[in-house]
């Protein structure tokens, strides 16, 4: 019977080596899962009586720094499935429940691919299916072939679909995906549509703020003029912005792309993304959304990735890459060292001050219990309703806000500019009295 070395990774990512003697390699990686092991790297060291000697098999799983022999380079752009690159997320979301059900249907993969490269409609996306059906063609594996388009398949697509593969559930890890994909989509389509509102409020009270500076308020300057009205401070405070933008547009507008571009290098630092990461967490509206947000994020994600048999500090070094929230990276790189030095995720989480009690004590019931996975699963899922009340409470409450604020900005410039009428009436009046009353 043939005998296998491997290299394998224990549930806290200490590497281990051994050898197994079965019959196939297929079987080698069973009997290396059943060890509670998950299996980088299967070798046939020795042939079995009666076989020819032939050139050695290597499965490996893709390592970070290399080129080939299963060793590839996932130095990576990390956002969720389909973010970066040219294809669409919505698109790469299709692609791959498409696949997944195809899979699941019982049709080979590269037959799959190439039912999907006929019918893709994105250019694209039909050329990489192209190129990936050609390198399975050419002996490489599905995840090995997606690591070839990391601006299109992230670490965790990739690594999710090695899972898969070297576990045998090809199948499962490619509709967890999709429901991964298809969520994530869900949730940035509600908050898109929740800030469309205060957006289009925005858009338009700029619009009419530059009407009334540009068309309106100089005509009232010049009735001023004419009068000879002795005019107030707030008058004449709004006068000079009106000529501001209308005289110095050029100026005006070269300000705002100035102060756009240095807030946007600002926050490319390490201390300006910081700071913004902090201070979106704590805006008064806004931060409770993107708070919940990020925690359904990085509960879903870590479920998805353990659950489909990613080592659990891999899965953290993923998960603490896709966070997209510098605050929030820290404290999953707080979780990783303490995994990594035999300690529990629970108390990095409670000691970073991020995730809040609840999310801390299921975690802690979920590493005590051994259902991990479908615990962190169970919070994402209750987040993503949170979110949604969330989104809800931030709508409703936008849109007075807004209401509020253009009445304000409006109602300033016609205040501003009735007030030096107010006044010459009044003076008007009192000479009018005082004549009367001297006659």
């Amino acid at each position: 019977m043939p005998k296998y070395d491997y290299v394998a990774l224990d549930n806290r990512g200490k590497e281990t080596k051994g050898t197994v003697e079965v019959a196939s390699q297929n079987e080698a990686i069973g009997r290396v899962k059943e060890m509670g092991l998950f299996p980088t790297k299967i070798v046939e060291t020795e042939k079995g009586p009666g076989k020819k000697s032939a050139p050695k098999k290597t499965r490996s799983a893709p390592r970070a720094g290399g080129k080939k022999g299963g060793a590839l380079n996932l130095n990576i752009n990390l956002t969720i499935p389909g973010l970066g690159g040219k294809v669409k997320p919505k698109v790469l979301t299709a692609f791959t429940r498409q696949l997944a059900t195809l899979v699941d249907a019982g049709l080979p993969l590269l037959r799959g691919l190439r039912v999907l490269e006929k019918q893709e409609r994105s250019g694209v996306l039909k050329k990489i299916l192209g190129e990936l059906a050609l390198s399975i063609e050419g002996g490489s594996t599905f995840s090995e072939a997606l690591a070839q388009h990391p601006k299109v398949f992230n670490r965790l697509f990739v690594n999710m679909i090695k899972a898969g593969e070297l576990g045998g559930v090809l199948e499962v890890v490619l509709k967890r995906l999709a429901e991964f994909s298809e969520k994530a989509q869900k949730i940035k389509g509600k908050v898109k549509a929740a800030l469309f509102y205060p957006v289009a409020v925005l858009v338009v009270a700029v619009g009419i703020l530059i009407l009334l500076m540009v068309m309106v308020v100089p005509r009232f300057k010049e009735v001023f003029a004419g009068m000879g009205v002795k005019m107030p401070g707030f008058t004449l405070f709004v006068l000079a912005v009106s000529d501001a933008i209308r005289l110095h547009i050029v100026q005006t507008l070269g300000a705002v792309v100035v102060v756009v571009i240095l807030f946007m290098l600002a926050i490319k630092t390490k201390i300006g993304r910081y700071v913004w990461d902090k201070v979106k967490l704590k805006m008064p509206v806004l931060g409770p959304v993107l708070n919940r947000l990020a925690i359904a994020r990085f509960t879903r994600t870590l479920g998805t990735l353990v659950s489909s048999g990613v080592p659990i500090l891999q899965a953290l070094t993923i998960v603490k890459e896709t966070a997209g929230n510098v605050i929030i990276s820290n404290a999953i790189a707080g979780v990783h060292e303490s995994v990594k030095e035999g300690e529990t995720i629970t108390a990095p989480l409670e000691a970073s001050g991020v995730f809040p009690p609840m999310v801390v004590s299921m975690v802690d019931v979920g590493e005590q219990t051994g259902a991990l996975p479908e615990m962190l699963l169970k919070i994402s899922e209750n987040y993503d309703e949170e979110v949604d009340n969330a989104v809800a409470s931030m709508t409703s409450l936008l849109e007075p806000i807004m209401i509020v604020f253009l009445a304000v900005i409006v109602g300033s410039i016609v205040i501003a500019m009735f007030l030096p009428l107010i006044a010459m009436i009044t003076n008007l009046s009192g000479e009018g009295g005082g004549g009367g009353a001297g006659d």
